[in-house]
């Protein structure tokens, strides 16, 4: 049996809270179109199904190419846009270990995510122009982060996550140590208490 193989522990330590880089934002977006697609081929078939068991006439809503643009343009935007809303998350950035926060690093709101589904539809306008950010920007932010006043970082840490290894040379430097900035901030260092002198029992006591 292969085996998938796994960066070195100092390469995946802490990347938690961390810009996700491109790799893990590219596999994540590909899952999210095949599941998005699968479901709306499904609902084809379904509504094909109903219309010709209740009429006996076979429909397809690929019959009708702007009726069917329209259906599917919409049923993309509320993919994202509801999954957005409710956890900062889709089904294939789940999967990738990544979520999308405010550039301050807390979950983002309702407008938020309508806004960002509109700036991906920009982005895929632009023919890809508008991901570009992802590759050249520090904080791998897109066209569609700059309108929502977003970011994407990852959301568990890596050592955990089987797939990490797709982003193992992302923010990395000649050692594989991270230089990504993280919204996640330091946890205070905790000042040692000086030990204290132990109690004597009372078999120790002095008898004075």
């Amino acid at each position: 049996m292969t085996t998938v193989p796994m960066p070195a522990e100092e390469m995946t330590v802490g990347r938690q809270g961390h810009y996700a880089g491109a790799a893990s934002r590219l596999v994540a977006f590909a899952v999210d179109v095949g599941v998005a697609w699968g479901l709306y081929l499904l609902g084809q078939a379904l509504l094909g199904g109903v219309v010709r068991l209740i009429s006996g006439h076979v429909y397809t809503l690929t019959s009708h190419r702007v009726v069917a643009s329209v259906v599917l343009g919409v049923w993309a935007f509320l993919y994202f846009a509801y999954q957005w809303a409710v956890s900062g998350k889709t089904l294939g950035m789940a999967i990738l270990g990544v979520q999308v926060v405010t550039v301050e690093g807390r979950p983002i709101s309702f407008r938020q995510a309508i806004l960002r589904t509109f700036g991906l539809g920009l982005c895929l306008l632009t023919l890809g122009i508008g991901f570009l950010g992802i590759v050249f920007q520090r904080e791998r932010r897109a066209l569609d982060d700059y309108l929502a006043k977003t970011a994407v970082v990852y959301d568990w840490d890596a050592r955990a996550a089987h797939l990490r290894w797709l982003a193992r040379k992302e923010g990395t430097g000649q050692h594989g140590v991270s230089h990504q900035r993280s919204l996640v901030p330091p946890a205070p260092r905790q000042t040692p208490r000086p030990s204290e002198p132990p109690t004597p029992t009372p078999s120790e006591q002095v008898p004075t």
